[in-house]
């Protein structure tokens, strides 16, 4: 087989020149013609040599109108995908401004809204600052309360702000009582090895009393340092038998502390009884509290998994018009 030879330079020069004299001679051709010659034969040339082209061109139009629709699409995506990051932090703060201020309509004006600050400091987690002070009428022994109920009380009032301890605080005590009135004890608190097994407890029940699991515990307003009504916990079962006289019972705290942002604090005269300011039915416990914020978490999850859905399917969309796009 004789070797293979490229063709000569010159040939594919002259071919070129020939070409483009022909194109130029048949356009000046069709220039001179009637008009219903040309449109005749601009039509004929759409319809055969130049219909790839005209495809091809018509393709590309379509791209580029669709890539702008993905570019606009992918834009509202990035902006719903930034306002979900943020969605969870901000609709969790409006709804514990919204029912702290339907809590402080049924309390009246002798609570105040204050934010909650921790110190962060070893040592200091059962403490906390709220930005309310003496100026405000606050005093040492105010109690503070959110819309599950107590949180804990003032112990130092400043003029500007002032320093309060939860109910995880190794001195924390409340005077308390059974819901339906028929008990009555001394709520305190109950240290674990770790923080978050710290526990609430109601020593002083008579011994004959029987309280089922579940029963709300209230503040008695005994002792003049907590209005009476403010719930506490629910019972979660005996903790200690003390012979034949005295038992105490496990508490379920309304509040986990550590997640208080807002709250209400006394500034004033506090005596009246607060049971009506949590209907029934807004007496949660933290595990119950935990489970609706599961629940909303899980909603807003799923609207995740509908923008990341959403996002695929436009870079598909993109992938695809690009390939369209590039194909003649």
């Amino acid at each position: 087989m004789p070797p293979f030879a490229p063709e000569h330079e010159g040939t594919g020069g002259r071919r070129q020149i020939v070409l483009a004299t022909v194109f130029l001679v048949t356009a000046l051709g069709i220039l001179y013609l009637p008009q219903g010659a040309q449109e005749r034969t601009a039509w004929t040339l759409r319809a055969t040599v130049l219909r790839p082209f005209i495809a091809t061109q018509e393709r590309l139009a379509r791209a580029r109108m669709r890539a702008r629709e993905v570019g606009r699409l992918q834009s509202e995506v990035d902006s719903l995908a930034a306002s979900l990051a943020t969605q969870k932090a901000v609709s969790d703060e409006n709804r514990t401004l919204r029912s702290l201020l339907d809590l402080q309509a049924r309390i009246g004006p002798a609570f105040r809204p204050a934010t909650v600050l921790r110190p962060g400091t070893p040592g200091s987690e059962s403490m906390f600052f709220v930005d309310l002070g003496t100026e405000d009428g606050v005093a040492e022994g105010a109690p503070v309360v959110d819309r599950h109920g107590l949180v804990g009380v003032i112990r130092e009032a400043r003029p500007g702000m002032s320093v309060g301890m939860d109910w995880t605080h190794p001195d924390f005590r409340a005077s308390a009582m059974l819901a339906d009135g028929t008990g009555y004890g001394m709520v305190e608190n109950r240290r674990g090895e770790f923080r978050e097994l710290d526990r609430l407890v109601l020593n002083g029940t008579a011994y004959y009393e029987s309280v089922p699991v579940g029963v709300a515990v209230l503040t008695s307003g005994l002792g003049g340092v907590f209005p009476r009504g403010i719930p506490i916990g629910t019972i979660d079962g005996v903790a200690e038998v003390e012979g034949r006289w005295r038992k105490s019972y496990w508490l379920r705290p309304m509040v986990a502390p550590a997640s208080v942002t807002h709250v209400l604090v006394a500034v004033g005269e506090t005596t009246t009884d607060l049971s009506s300011a949590w209907p029934a039915d807004s007496v949660l416990t933290r595990e119950q509290v935990i489970f609706r914020e599961r629940v909303h978490r899980d909603s807003l999850a799923a609207l995740a998994d509908s923008v990341r859905v959403l996002r695929a399917r436009i870079q598909e969309l993109i992938r695809r018009d690009t390939t369209a796009g590039g194909r003649p």
